[in-house]
Parts: C-alpha cells; structure tokens; sequence
C-alpha cells in the first residue's frame, strides 16, 4: 500500500478495520435488519452494530491501549488515552435500509491515518496524512481531485444549524448553482472520497465542528492528503470554531461556491 512517512502499521490498521466492517455490512445486506431508534427520525440498524464490533477487533487485537470513539457504542477503551479512533461503522443508515448501496464505512486515527471503504463498490480509500489513494483488486492508485464531474453533493438532512444564513436547498435553487453545477445526494463520506478521487467536484453540508465527527473525519482527511480545498461554509478552516464544511477538488470550485452558499450571486 502506498504510504510515506507516517506509520504504515496505522494505516494498514485502518484498512483491515474499514475492510473488516465492511464484509459485514455486505454479508448483512438485504435482511430484515431490527433498528434501534436513536430519536429525532435516526436509527441504526443491526448491521451497524455488527460492524462496529468487527471494526473494534480489528483496533483492540492491535492497539490494545488506544481509544475509540464509535458512532454506536461511544466512547470506549483507556481512559486519557493520547490516541484516539473515530468509527462511523456505517455511513447512509437509511439508504442501506432501503435497500440502496451508496454507503461507505469510516475508521480514522485522530490526527492520523485514515479509511474509508465502499463495501459495495469494493474500493477502500486510504490516507496517511500526507497522501491519499485508493486500493481495488490489490491496486493502489492515488487519488486526483478534479472538478470535471461538475457533479455537487449537498447533504439535506437536518438540523440546520446556521439558517437562515444557510440552507442547503437554497443553494441548489440558485441559477448560478444549476448554471455550473448538478446536485448528487449520497452518503456523507462516499461523497468526500469520490470527491478526493475526481469522481465529484465538492461537497457541502451545514453543520458546526465537523473536524473529530466519526461521520467526516475520515473523509476529511482523505480530501485534505489528496490537495483539496477544505474549509466551513464560512471559508474558516475547519475545526473547533467551524461551521459546516466545504471540500471541493481545486481553488476555482471553491471559489465558485462560496458566493453561491452565501447567497452574493444569483
């Protein structure tokens, strides 16, 4: 696996976790699959929590004194741990539900090594920091944003924490949007590594600090290693003071999207 200066015993960790909740996500797919109601309209399903625990035992039979932080079972392992790990075992719940495929399954080190892989597509993105690829069928191949697409995913799901300032469907009613622009809406972290891969032009979502959120930290890493612009919806990086994010694959996109978020051009 391509990797450079961080520790690949990390990354590979992070591949074998991603690879690991993903078989089971796959194996599980298509089964009456009992929810657990979490409120507010969100569920997971058995598929979430069954990979949840696959990802963990790939993390503890191998970082025994690390943290994790997972999307189902919350925070867990060593108390003050000075490494920490971010499980999203399931990222598009609700369209792997319905029977849809787009989803991906997120492991990330804080500050660290990344995954995310598609359980569907087969592809496991990875990243160790500093640079980003994509393995399938044993291949690694680096991954190249581009903006060629011209396909945007913009995430609807509520809450909407800076309306009205920002409203995502606002967004996509504007002309200068649908001028330059076509609107996808898939899985949170699918979208930002199709983003890293070229296979998108951006991403865009509302929301506050999205830096150590198990459902972006990995994505975020990975647009980040591959050179995309990542920034909030206010154009502030990312981080404790952020709002939302906006990952797009070169400075002109992002260029063109920020007036478009704020509302400055029609």
């Amino acid at each position: 696996m391509i990797n450079s200066s961080a520790d690949s015993g990390d990354i590979d960790i992070a591949a074998a976790a991603a690879r690991a909740g993903a078989d089971v996500v796959r194996a599980l797919y298509g089964q009456r699959l009992d929810r657990i109601d979490k409120g507010a309209g969100d569920f997971a399903t058995a598929a979430d929590v069954a990979a949840e625990k696959a990802i963990l035992d790939v993390i503890r039979a191998a970082r025994p004194e690390d943290a994790v932080l997972g999307e189902e079972g919350g925070q867990q392992g060593v108390a003050g741990a000075s490494r920490q790990w971010l499980v999203d075992p399931l990222c598009g719940t609700l369209n792997y539900a319905v029977g849809t495929m787009l989803v991906a399954v997120n492991v990330a080190l804080r500050d660290g090594a990344a995954a995310v892989a598609d359980p569907f597509g087969g592809e496991v993105f990875c990243t160790d920091g500093e640079t980003s690829w994509v393995r399938n069928a044993g291949v690694d191949t680096r991954l190249v944003p581009t903006s060629a697409t011209r396909l945007v995913d913009v995430n609807l799901d509520p809450p909407f924490p800076n309306a009205p300032g920002f409203r995502a469907v606002d967004l996509l009613a504007r002309p200068g949007f649908v001028e330059r622009f076509r609107p996808r809406v898939v899985s949170t972290t699918l979208a930002l590594a199709w983003v890293a891969a070229g296979k998108r032009a951006a991403y865009v979502t509302d929301g506050g600090d999205l830096s150590g959120s198990v459902h972006f930290a990995a994505g975020i890493a990975l647009c980040r290693a591959a050179g995309c612009v990542v920034t909030g919806i206010d154009g502030a990086p990312v981080g404790a003071a952020g709002r939302g994010l906006v990952a797009a694959a070169d400075e002109e996109t992002h260029g063109l999207l920020m007036p478009l978020i704020h509302g400055r051009s029609s």
